[in-house]
């Protein structure tokens, strides 16, 4: 149950022609991707490829792994329009619906050398977005996305911020525009201004982020004025109040953090706490437009949880009483104000956050019931709600819906007038391949790992098989799929690719949110301090014992698997657990924790991390260096026989090719070589559609061999 202080009425969303012109329609079918009437709500079957020898048909790698038709959709501030990134001819571009039909709608932009990475509305007449290369491998997106504003009246774009890479420098008319270094931190509500708010990366001696110095920048004119007047030193992070003024201003710098406050009306900057960055004794969550600042605390209790609390500036301390709590998870999420107004004193009209499935809960008695009606439309789904004029008769409103087996829908929703049924107008399927009724099923379960801590843990099941249906199961081969992070929560109830295909092709997959992982209370992420290798690996092996002990698993038929920390974790589980598992697939994965340490010129791990986050998280390099080489995989892979499928991106910053070298080597050396690429235009991931259908390829054949 969630429970919120100060609301009367609540509603939880989870599991268990017309107002919008008839020419809509049109430019729905056109343009989005229109499949069908709204009647099923499901999308058309997708194809699938041929027939393996052994088998029915699988559905194909390209279904997972390519780019979503729809990338972003957002009502504008009055809620008049409609703003959709997506697939235009092979690229992702920007169109706007006019939803009073009183205006054609328009591609706003498409490029042939880029795609729409994200956009926002500024007001009702122009949008900024910025861009992405989506055909080309991650390393060479050179992390400069650029910021440009476009307007309706189809004029020019104007660019703001220059993109990195020089593919679009074009000339400009005016003020030249700012430099890669800049940012966008957030757009002000109200949609009646011509302003965004731009971060200026100050980097210090050694390529390091120094600060953050916020900007206020005209999307017009291309002017920009300095916010960081009087700021403190070192101050990387920002929350803003909604017209975009600075309220918090936070810094973390050797180890501790450091939190200010400027109140509305003030021009100084006064601390509010200090503390090591391990030991907060809250957070800052957001600052309402009245001028209140939430806090993130934890809860006196055995699990540790985070809930939502006011500051009371009056005591310097979060209020007694949490506003937001949610048992067994840590809060996470937002309160939801109706865009369209930014005035102080507007108050909330509900909260959104995340349990196992994204979950809202109304304050207003009449958005309850128009969640209710949506969830009585479209039931077993998480239907997200976002509205304009929400409290007027001629409210605004878009449901995005999705599930564990529908990566999404798109919804326009007229509220019934009096006794009226209220009308329905089915946008877009956000991937229109995938069939629902093909997908695998997924659940949040949890146990009592080894010393009795209770570790969540995602388990992805397959569509049984026809001669199954009737009786229970066979258990079923496993992939252990580990997060990487690992300081963060790896999963919650929606659509995967990664657990998708690997249930398309059979297998049980197994997600364990190991401690360490976060989003489930500081018990269970404190007990992952200092534990790579040790109790963290216990916690994934644990889990598969579980699994199969619940009967889903075959135990003589488990292969471990992950990218970045889970990669580490995959190298580690052959090394500790040669019996668990029959093989291991490994990307971007870290080989030996004692290389983190290390300055390397492309590494993007800054001397803050290196020097302070990494001792305090995974152990000292000089007083715990024995623990550090008996937790590194590099000097254990003589006892790595199992199947190794070794993957990495050539310019990985995150986790340098070393890592992957370095175990290469000593594994050839101890006459068990892995199986091994190199993506050379990659990072830490892929990106390219090509090299994601290529390494899910070779997965698939690596994991048959070894699980079938």
């Amino acid at each position: 149950m969630i429970s919120w202080r100060g609301g009367s009425a609540w509603h939880g969303t989870g599991r268990s022609g017309s107002a919008w012109r008839q020419c809509l329609l049109g430019v729905l079918a056109g343009l989005l991707i229109f499949s069908g009437p709204p009647a099923s709500g499901q999308p058309a079957a997708a194809a699938a490829s041929e027939p393996a020898a052994s088998g029915p048909a699988l559905l194909p790698v390209e279904m997972f792994y390519r780019h979503p038709d729809i990338g972003q959709v957002q009502l504008s501030p009055s809620g008049r329009r409609l703003a959709v990134s997506m697939d235009l001819q092979g690229r992702m571009g920007l169109a706007v619906i006019d939803l009073q039909g009183q205006q054609p709608a328009k591609v706003l932009v498409r490029d042939e050398r880029a795609d729409i990475r994200s956009f926002q509305w500024v007001n009702d007449e122009r949008l900024v977005f910025s861009l992405i290369q989506l055909d080309v491998g991650g390393a060479d997106q050179d992390f400069g996305p650029g910021l440009f504003s476009v307007g309706l009246d189809g004029g020019k774009t104007r660019m703001l911020v220059r993109i990195r890479r020089d593919f679009l420098a074009e000339p400009t008319i005016g003020l030249p525009p700012l430099d890669p270094l800049h940012h966008l931190l957030m757009v002000p509500a109200g949609g009646a201004g011509e302003d965004v708010v731009v971060g200026r990366w100050r980097l210090d001696g050694g390529g390091d982020l120094d600060s953050v110095v916020p900007l206020r920048l005209n999307v017009l004119t291309g002017r920009s004025q300095s916010l960081g007047l009087g700021m403190p030193d070192k101050v990387q992070g920002w929350l803003f109040d909604p017209q975009g003024e600075p309220r918090v201003a936070m810094a973390r710098f050797q180890g501790q953090v450091t939190v200010w406050w400027r109140a509305p009306g003030s021009s100084a900057w006064v601390e509010l706490a200090r503390h090591p960055f391990l030991d907060a004794p809250f957070n800052p969550h957001s600052v309402d437009a009245a001028g209140r600042l939430y806090v993130t605390v934890t809860e006196a209790g055995a699990a540790g949880i985070l809930v939502l609390k006011r500051f009371d500036f009056k005591t310097g301390r979060p209020e007694a009483e949490a506003l937001a709590r949610a048992p067994g998870f840590d809060f996470r999420g937002s309160l939801l104000h109706d865009s369209s107004s930014a005035l102080p004193g507007d108050g909330a009209l509900g909260l959104r956050l995340t349990t196992d499935a994204e979950t809202t809960v109304w304050f207003k008695p009449a958005l309850a019931r128009l969640q209710a009606a949506v969830d009585q439309r479209l039931p077993g789904r998480v239907n997200r709600i976002t509205c304009r004029r929400c409290a007027a008769d001629d409210a605004v409103v878009l449901v995005q819906s999705w599930s564990d087996q529908d990566p999404g829908q798109l919804w326009l929703h007229q509220p019934a007038r009096g006794e009226g049924a209220g009308q329905w107008q089915r946008v877009a399927a956000l991937r229109k391949d995938i069939d629902p009724r093909q997908m695998a099923t997924l659940d949040l379960h949890r146990f009592k790992a080894r010393d009795g801590l209770e570790i969540p843990v995602w388990i992805t099941q397959p569509r049984p098989a026809p001669a199954a249906v009737l009786g229970k199961p066979a258990p079923r081969p496993a992939v252990v799929l580990v997060h990487g992070g690992p300081w963060v929560r790896g999963n919650s109830w929606q659509w995967s690719d990664d657990a998708q295909f690997l249930a398309s092709r059979g297998y049980v997959v197994i997600e364990p949110e190991f401690r360490g992982s976060t989003g489930y209370g500081s018990r269970l992420y404190r007990a992952g301090l200092r534990q790579w290798g040790r109790a963290m690996q216990d916690d994934v092996a644990d889990a598969v014992r579980w699994a199969v002990a619940q009967g889903w698993v075959d135990g003589q038929r488990v292969c471990i698997a992950g990218a970045s920390y889970g990669g580490y974790a995959t190298l580690m589980g052959l090394v500790r657990d040669p019996g668990l598992y029959r093989c291991g697939v490994a990307w971007v994965a870290v080989s030996d924790p004692r290389l983190m340490f290390k300055w390397q010129w492309i590494s993007d791990q800054s001397d803050e991390v290196r020097l302070y986050s990494l001792p305090a998280l995974i152990g000292d390099p000089v007083a715990d260096a024995a623990m550090l080489t008996d937790i590194s995989a590099v000097t254990h892979a003589a006892r790595i026989r199992a199947p190794l499928l070794l993957a990495h991106g050539r310019l990985d910053r995150r986790v340098p090719l070393e890592h992957a070298e370095k175990l290469r080597d000593a594994m050839a050396a101890a006459g068990h070589a892995p199986d091994w690429v190199i993506y050379p235009d990659e990072g830490h991931g892929w990106l390219k559609p090509a090299n994601r259908f290529d390494f899910a390829r070779r997965m698939e054949r690596f994991l048959a061999e070894h699980l079938k």
